[in-house]
C-alpha cells in the first residue's frame, strides 16, 4: 500500500464519501452477479468521486489526473477501441476504490476498539530481548486488518513507550528498533495477504493466477521477511555506553491480551477463504463484501455512549464514516484510483508498441524475468512510482507464465516480494513516510537508512526462492 495517512482530518461532514462506498457496493453486485448494469454503475461512480476530490487534493495528485487524461487523448488518437481501453481502465481504478473502502471501514472500527489498543501497548512494552519479535510479528497481524495504519497506530503507540525512557541515547535506538520492527511486520504481509492492493491487483494481471494456489508459496515469503529481520536486529544490536536500567517484567498473558485481534482475524480470514469456496466469487470480491460487514457487527459490539442504542449508534457510526471518515482521505483515494488507471492504460498503450519496435521479451529466460520483477519494483519506487502503476505497467510488458513454460505462482511470488520490498524502502510510501514522521527522521533515513542492507538480503533470497518455484513446478 502506497497511499498516506489522510490527506486532512475534515472540519465539516461531506455527503462526497457516499461515492467511494456506492462503488463499493455496485462492485460487490457485480463480482457476484456479473451484471454488465452494476459494473457500469461501479465505474460511473468511481469518475464522479475523481471528478469530485481532484478539486481538494494537492497538486501531486492532480498531476496524475492530468497524466491520465493525456494517456485518453493518446488513445483516442491512435486507436479505434481506445473506448473499451478506457472502461477497463476505469474497472481496475474502480476495483482499487472498493477495497480501499472496505479496508478503511474496518480500520476505523478497530482504532476505537480499546481491546486493539491494549493488545498493541502489550506488545511495545515487551522486554528488549523479546521487542522486536513481538512488535514484527504484532506488526504483521495488525498490518492484515489495518494495512499501513497498522504503523501509525503501533508506531504511536511505540513512541509513547520509548517516551518514558529519560536516557536519550536509549530511547533513540529503541525507538529505531521498534519503529523497524513494525515496518517490516507490515511489509511481510503484502507478499501473501488477500486483504493487500499487492495480492488483489497481482491476482488481476497475472493469468491463470489465484490466491489459493499461491498463497502457501506466499507465506513462504511473509516467513522468510519476518526471519531475516530478526536475524539482522539481533546481529547488529546496538552498543551502549551504559547498561539500560532494569526494567519491571511484563505481566500480562500473550493469549488473553491478543485474543481479540487473533480473534478478529480468525473471522476475517475463514469468512473470506469459505466465501471464495462456497461461492466461486474471487478473493478480492469476497474481501469487500465480508470485511465492511465485520466492521459493521464490531461497532455494534463495542461500548457505547449513554443514550445510544446500539443500532442507533452503530448508524451513527456509519454515517460518521461516509460523511467524515472517507473524506478525509480524498487524496490518497485519487492517486490510488490514478495509478490504477494509469497502470492500464498505460499497459494498453506500450504494449503494441513495444513489439511494433521489434522488442520480443518472450526470449527472455524466465530465470531473468523474475529476478527482474523482485529488484525493479523497489527501485522504481525510490524514482516516485507507486506500486500499484509499476506493477500494472510492467507486468502486461512480460511473457505470460504459460508462454514461459512455468507456473503462475513464482511470478506471483517475485511480485509481492519487489512490492514488499518497495513497501520498506521507498521514501514516497505511506508505510516509510509513517515511520520517519514518527521515528523523527527523513524517510531516506526511514527507508534505505533503516532497511537498505535488509532489502539488499531479502531482494537475493526472493528471488531464489521464486527460482526455486519456478524450476521445482515447470
Amino acid at each position: 500500500m502506497t497511499s498516506s495517512s489522510p490527506s486532512a482530518p475534515p472540519t465539516a461532514t461531506s455527503l462526497t464519501g457516499f461515492l467511494p462506498v456506492g462503488v463499493m457496493l455496485a462492485m460487490i453486485v457485480w463480482e457476484y452477479s456479473g451484471a454488465a448494469s452494476a459494473l457500469l454503475v461501479a465505474q460511473g461512480f468511481a469518475v464522479a468521486t475523481i471528478a469530485v476530490l481532484v478539486w481538494r487534493v494537492p497538486a501531486s495528485r492532480v498531476a496524475f489526473v492530468v497524466i491520465g487524461g493525456a494517456l485518453i487523448v493518446w488513445a483516442a488518437a491512435t486507436r479505434a477501441d481506445w473506448a473499451d481501453a478506457v472502461m477497463t481502465a476505469i474497472q481496475r481504478g474502480a476495483m482499487v476504490i472498493a477495497l480501499f473502502t472496505a479496508l478503511s471501514a474496518i480500520r476505523t472500527a478497530a482504532l476505537t476498539s480499546h481491546e486493539i489498543l491494549e493488545c498493541g501497548r502489550f506488545l511495545a512494552r515487551q522486554r528488549p530481548g523479546l521487542r522486536y519479535t513481538a512488535l514484527t510479528a504484532g506488526g504483521h497481524l495488525f498490518a492484515l486488518i489495518l494495512l499501513y495504519g497498522s504503523i501509525s497506530l503501533l508506531g504511536s503507540l511505540a513512541r509513547e513507550s520509548a517516551a518514558s525512557q529519560p536516557d536519550p541515547e536509549l530511547r533513540l535506538h529503541r525507538t529505531r528498533r521498534m519503529m523497524v520492527a513494525i515496518q517490516r511486520g507490515f511489509a511481510s504481509t503484502l507478499c501473501w495477504s488477500p486483504l493487500g492492493f499487492s495480492m488483489a491487483i497481482t491476482l488481476a494481471i497475472v493469468p491463470g493466477a489465484s490466491w489459493p494456489g499461491a498463497v502457501v508459496a506466499c507465506l513462504v515469503s511473509a516467513a522468510l521477511m519476518l526471519t531475516v529481520g530478526w536475524a539482522l536486529d539481533a546481529l547488529f544490536k546496538p552498543r551502549l555506553t551504559a547498561p539500560p536500567p532494569p526494567r519491571a517484567p511484563e505481566t500480562g498473558r500473550w493469549l488473553v491480551t491478543l485474543r481479540p485481534l487473533l480473534l478478529l482475524l480468525a473471522v476475517v480470514l475463514s469468512g473470506v477463504a469459505a466465501l471464495h469456496m462456497l461461492t466461486g466469487v474471487e478473493v478480492i470480491g469476497a474481501v469487500m463484501s465480508l470485511v465492511p460487514l465485520v466492521a459493521i457487527l464490531w461497532t455494534m459490539m463495542q461500548p457505547r455512549p449513554a443514550g445510544f442504542s446500539r443500532i442507533g449508534w452503530t448508524g451513527s457510526r456509519m454515517m460518521e464514516f461516509a460523511t467524515r471518515d472517507i473524506p478525509a482521505y480524498r487524496g490518497e483515494i485519487v492517486l490510488l484510483f490514478m495509478a490504477g488507471f494509469i497502470g492500464s492504460m498505460g499497459a494498453w498503450l506500450l504494449v503494441p508498441l513495444v513489439q511494433t519496435q521489434g522488442f520480443n521479451l518472450s526470449g527472455i529466460p524466465p530465470w531473468l524475468v523474475l529476478t527482474a520483477v523482485v529488484w525493479i519494483i523497489p527501485l522504481t519506487g525510490q524514482l516516485g512510482m507507486n506500486p500499484i502503476l509499476a506493477v500494472s505497467l510492467l507486468v502486461p510488458l512480460l511473457p505470460s507464465p504459460a508462454a514461459m513454460g512455468i507456473s503462475p505462482v513464482p511470478l506471483i511470488v517475485a511480485i509481492t516480494g519487489g512490492w514488499a520490498l518497495s513497501g520498506v524502502t521507498s521514501p514516497f510510501t505511506a508505510s516509510v513516510l509513517i515511520a520517519a514522521s514518527l521515528g523523527g527522521v527523513s524517510p531516506r533515513t526511514a527507508g534505505l537508512g533503516w532497511n537498505g542492507l535488509y532489502t539488499l538480503i531479502m531482494g537475493v533470497i526472493l528471488s531464489g526462492w521464486a527460482l526455486i518455484l519456478a524450476y521445482g513446478l515447470s
